[in-house]
């Protein structure tokens, strides 16, 4: 039948009454875009400080719409379209205007270029993501790994000469920056498998839980306190643990592969088995699943 636009049953469909559980989670995102545009213009006023507090709240935002959706069942594909729009606004074109602002601008057309490649490999990371998430033949075990570094961590650790500079440390030169940012951005567009802890176990012992408590207050507390030590000590020891991501992917490969050699042809899975099977990440760079209706 030809599309009517004024068709009763279309008019029902459109006017739906939506409930609140499916607005709440988009809510956020918005807060986040909102988070991540004001750390721009922040940072085109010289307020590098107040800019970089708005990018590491625009993380935190983004860790938290994704579970809050799952936990009041608000998932929607328009909510994991609009979350995949914040994340390249907060962690791709803020960070990299933010060090462009701050230092970049020094290197004239070289500064603008490396902060344009870092904006555009965050797009680039997660237009990957949106279309290898449904990749069937991706193994058991990649579900604990992301592909290249999430578009939040590149962020956040892409900051790092700002955190050391607040520190009262000598302003690296403006090339050294250049290419730091670069790096950054390879280590996001690059197929290094980075932990993820998607299979971890979220669930905390009974005689645990004021503990738990305690010690996120005591996080916060540091972060509030001392916010550049926190992020110049968190930012380096995150870039380290990249090669333990590496050898852990490498070893449970290889006992994949070892597990498959001894498999009957029988029992083995139907498909295509390759060496070379493709890491798939998930949801930011908390790159987390689509809201699904």
């Amino acid at each position: 039948m030809p599309f009517d636009p004024n068709s009763p049953e279309l008019r029902r469909r459109r006017f739906r009454p939506i409930p609140v559980r499916m607005l709440v989670p988009n809510v956020i995102t918005l807060l986040a875009i909102c988070a991540g545009l004001t750390a721009i213009r922040l940072s085109t006023e010289g307020r590098m400080d107040i800019a970089v507090y708005a990018i590491v709240f625009a993380a935190f935002l983004d860790g938290v719409d994704g579970r809050v959706a799952r936990m009041i069942k608000g998932q929607s594909k328009f909510g994991a379209e609009l979350d995949s729009l914040a994340d390249f606004v907060n962690f791709g074109v803020a960070p990299g205007l933010i060090l462009y602002f701050w230092q970049l601008h020094e290197l004239n057309n070289g500064g603008w270029i490396a902060a344009m490649v870092f904006a555009i490999s965050g797009g680039l990371r997660l237009a990957r993501f949106n279309a290898t998430m449904d990749d069937p033949n991706k193994p058991a075990f990649a579900a604990n790994y992301f592909t290249g570094v999430p578009a939040p961590a590149g962020a956040i650790t892409v900051l790092l000469p700002i955190y050391l500079a607040f520190l009262g440390l000598p302003k690296p030169p403006a090339v050294l920056t250049a290419v730091y940012t670069l790096l950054i951005a390879f280590l996001m567009v690059s197929r290094l498998p980075v932990f993820s802890g998607k299979t971890w176990r979220m669930r905390v012992p009974p005689e645990m839980v004021l503990p738990v408590f305690v010690s996120v207050i005591f996080f916060i507390a540091l972060l509030i306190g001392y916010p550049w030590y926190l992020l110049s000590v968190g930012s380096v020891l995150y870039l380290l643990s990249l090669p333990a991501g590496w050898k852990s992917y490498r070893d449970q490969k290889r006992k994949a592969d070892a597990l498959a050699a001894t498999t009957p042809a029988h029992d083995a899975p139907a498909g295509p088995a390759s060496p070379f099977l493709p890491v798939v990440s998930e949801a930011d760079e908390d790159e987390r699943p689509p809201r699904l209706n």
